[in-house]
């Protein structure tokens, strides 16, 4: 479980301006972290029940510009 926990915490260190990639519908989407969500919130047209310990990002897509939010684990950050 340990590991698990380290795993995550470097997925945790995505700041405002990375390029991240995800999986969307199928396919791969691309685009940029455009915040840190630490707090229950309203964000992309729902509601985000993120916290300081359980964080979620929100992000834009390259492609559609379209704005989403999603929890560590399902973003990659994007190599340069």
């Amino acid at each position: 479980m340990a590991q698990k926990k380290n795993q995550r915490q470097s997925k945790d260190d995505l700041n405002k301006g990375d390029k991240v990639t995800w999986k969307s519908h199928g396919s791969e989407a691309v685009g940029e972290v455009e915040k840190k969500i630490t707090k229950r919130t309203e964000e992309a047209g729902r509601t985000v029940d993120a916290s300081p310990d359980d964080p979620q990002y929100k992000v834009r897509s390259e492609k559609s510009g379209g704005s989403a939010v999603h929890k560590p684990d399902a973003l990659k950050k994007k190599g340069k």
